[in-house]
């Protein structure tokens, strides 16, 4: 069977042209190399964009109906201040508000008077995965609308089908109660009981997962920042990867393969997300992937390049960056170029080209 360079590199299998994962929102970038207007023709300007440059597998918009322009670009302004304190950004096309994760709680004792069982339905509370978790045969059904009728529980052998899922397990305190009340709280006994509660939700999300016609589930945690782990190995071996062990397990069980999606640095924590049944992660350029790679024989690894060096533009930076990703992919069988820290709408045009045509021309094996 003739697999897609993309299931290749999820599977470690090594294809000769290593293809793409960008995390895209950069408007101007597609006007500049297209040489036609975003604003004004988004279907043809998108169009023209996936001709050049298809490893991109961007999608297509349904209607070529002109979109408005940001207003914070026309202002000459990178964020503003709402009449509710919220700071909002440019953020590809339009504007992201601040995240206000964890408002309606105001202590300690506020976390642990919570039940998120008890809550159930958090459809109405801002934590990404805002969905109703009450009833786990509802939730299926939910999920599974987004899916062929006829591949029933599997999805087609060398089929990229995927599901993803934001809060696999650190997320959820964090997101519920904001980052302040998560670290004030974290290390009181009464959190094992949220914690217990959390983890129950989820495995409801994830026995979902093991019945839906997909080949790999994305899992997103954001346990580290650009320096390092935020928690003690102690304190992720305890309320962590231990669920994940769990979670993933039911997932491989089902023939599902798991890839790991993290914010930062996982350097200190990479192993433990192998051994507890990832086959790759995806993260940004802070991480060390040579080492990993080194590590992990085929395993699979993206994000490694860097937006800040597109921004600077300087075309031997951006070669030595390009030299620098191929040599990793080099070193694994799973391998995508991509640029972990986003392609954002500020980062210069001219500098994405770069690399877009370096890779073309120096991204295989």
């Amino acid at each position: 069977m003739e697999y897609s360079d993309r299931y290749m590199a999820y599977m470690g299998m090594a294809p000769k042209q290593i293809p793409h994962w960008e995390h895209w929102s950069c408007p101007d970038a597609e006007t500049y190399l297209t040489g036609i207007d975003y604003y004004e023709h988004p279907r043809q300007c998108r169009l023209k964009l996936r001709e050049l440059y298809p490893q991109l597998g961007l999608g297509i918009p349904a209607a070529d109906d002109p979109k408005p322009r940001p207003k914070l670009d026309l202002d000459g302004q990178s964020s503003k201040v709402d009449s509710q304190g919220r700071r909002h950004v440019r953020w590809g096309d339009g504007e992201s508000s601040h995240w206000s994760w964890g408002e309606k709680f105001k202590t300690v004792e506020d976390v642990f008077a919570f039940s998120p069982l008890e809550q159930g339905d958090f459809t109405d509370i801002p934590v990404v995965e805002s969905r109703d978790y009450s009833d786990e045969e509802k939730l299926y059904e939910m999920y599974r609308r987004g899916y062929p009728a006829e591949h029933g529980a599997n999805a087609p052998e060398g089929s990229t089908a995927t599901t993803s899922f934001y809060n696999t397990m650190f997320m959820w305190p964090l997101l519920t109660f904001g980052w302040r009340l998560f670290l004030e709280t974290c290390l009181d006994k009464r959190f094992e009981r949220v914690m217990d509660e959390f983890a129950e939700i989820n495995r409801r999300v994830f026995r979902t997962f093991a019945r839906l016609p997909v080949n790999f589930v994305i899992c997103h945690d954001d346990i580290v920042t650009s320096r390092g782990p935020v928690c003690s190995p102690a304190w992720m071996h305890k309320y962590i990867f231990p669920r994940y062990e769990e979670f993933w397990g039911m997932l491989k069980d089902a023939g599902k393969k798991v890839i790991f999606m993290v914010d930062g640095c996982i350097d200190e924590y990479a192993d433990d997300v192998f051994a507890c049944g990832a086959i790759g992660i995806i993260t940004e350029p802070y991480t060390d992937y040579k080492t990993i790679a080194r590590k992990h024989k085929d395993c699979f690894l993206a994000g490694e390049g860097d937006n800040r060096v597109l921004t600077r533009n300087d075309p031997d930076e951006i070669k030595a960056m390009v030299e620098s990703m191929v040599e990793t992919a080099r070193m694994t069988g799973g391998y995508m170029m991509c640029v972990g820290n986003h392609i954002p709408w500020n980062v210069t045009p001219e500098g994405i080209k770069r690399y877009f045509d370096l890779s073309a021309e120096l991204a295989h094996r």
